[in-house]
């Protein structure tokens, strides 16, 4: 149940293309080969829409199709959100040849995974306000501070910092970006438990690490264009069609096991939980169109602009109703972390996703930011007073 859209010549030829791939690279089974990963990201379809040679500067018809094919064979790219969404279109952007080619081959093909080092305990939303300081020592900077909220932090290999590397400029203008590497001596990461069980956050504590000065990104004190390029991406990246920043179910999948459900119990849902439903899907294929032009801006310009936050902020209460209402209608199965498949199945356990669900208008910056940005950057309002 999609939108079709009338695709140009060209993005066919590109299907062709990949049906073509799929066929010579996927076992008599359809099963993907274990070096899968590797394989897809030298024929340019993990990020597609990158330039060459780590993308195929896919058009966003293009990417469509890529995204159709993979997921009609069943298989998917890997799951290294940060480094694949946010971290290296800035590496790509802003990032030396050196600097590219040491670390996007193992961004592309999932073999190390990146972690983002921004927020801090006083510096969430006004992150312009980091306290986090970076001092130069010969060929190496030494940085001190701790961040917070940081995700997969505890199996990161690498990850982008902002630091303060000239406490004396006004405050958006003395950061830098750097690569850290997080095997680094100084460096301790603490999970941050949440009410799923699970601690995909960290604090992290810098306590005299040293960096190379070859990992500063871009010039000294740019740190804060750049941070913006990447937080544009992230918003990019978090409003994928999984309802949880990209990843798990989509309102799809919610009517697929309303569906299987209903058949399983042998009797339909209520004429308002339909309702809601039909408005949740309908609300999922505005959100996949939003996101092409998205997409689309994204390849014309080089970085997002504002659009990437109108998406989030609708895609982030899309996912929050999408999670009440499948929790309602499992009931009191809702209350089990397991999925009962006569109720509502699935392969995502909903009371999960529900339990996730508040920190999606929270992290990627908070809807009452995302609204902020809007205002004043789409709608031309005045800044919100300081």
């Amino acid at each position: 149940m999609t939108t079709e859209l009338d695709l140009p010549p060209e993005a066919e030829a590109c299907r062709e293309r990949v049906r073509a791939f799929l066929a010579a690279t996927l076992g008599p089974d359809g099963r993907p080969p274990t070096d899968w990963f590797a394989l897809l990201a030298a024929a340019g379809y993990t990020a597609p829409h990158w330039p060459e040679p780590w993308g195929l500067s896919a058009s966003p018809a293009e990417q469509l199709v890529i995204d159709e094919e993979l997921s009609r064979a069943g298989v998917r790219r890997p799951e290294n959100p940060i480094g694949i969404g946010w971290a290296g279109p800035t590496l790509v952007l802003a990032g030396t040849q050196s600097q590219q080619e040491a670390w996007l081959p193992g961004m592309l093909d999932g073999s190390e995974i990146w972690c983002q080092l921004f927020s801090e305990p006083g510096a969430g939303s006004d992150l312009a306000s980091l306290a986090t300081k970076a001092v130069r020592d010969g060929d190496e900077w030494v940085v001190d501070g701790q961040k917070v909220w940081t995700s997969l932090a505890a199996q990161a290999r690498w990850g982008i910092l902002l630091a303060r590397t000239d406490p004396a400029a006004p405050k958006h203008r003395g950061i830098s970006y750097f690569v850290v590497d997080m095997h680094s001596p100084g460096i301790t990461t603490r999970p941050i438990r949440q009410m799923t069980g699970s601690a995909e956050f960290n604090e992290v504590f810098l306590d005299r690490v040293r960096i190379p000065a070859a990992h500063l990104v871009g010039a000294e004190g740019d740190g804060w264009r750049l941070a913006r390029v990447t937080l544009s991406n992230e918003r990019v990246a978090l409003s994928a069609d999984g309802a949880l920043w990209g990843r798990g179910p989509s309102a799809g999948d919610l009517v697929a096991a309303v569906r299987a459900g209903t058949a399983a119990r042998g009797g339909p849902i209520g004429a308002v939980a339909r309702q809601r439903l039909a408005a949740l899907f309908i609300e999922s294929e505005v959100l996949r169109i939003l996101r092409l032009r998205t997409v689309a801006a994204q390849v014309g310009r080089h970085e997002p602009g504002p659009e990437a936050s109108v998406r989030k902020a609708m895609a982030d209460r899309h996912g929050q109703r999408l999670f009440q209402l499948a929790l309602e209608l499992c009931g009191a199965n809702g209350m089990l972390a397991r999925e009962n498949p006569d109720v509502l199945p699935g392969l995502f356990p909903w009371s999960v996703g529900f339990l996730f669900s508040p920190a999606l208008t929270i992290g990627g910056g908070t809807a009452e930011v995302q609204r902020n940005i809007i205002a004043e950057r789409v709608l031309g309002l005045p800044r919100d007073p300081v």
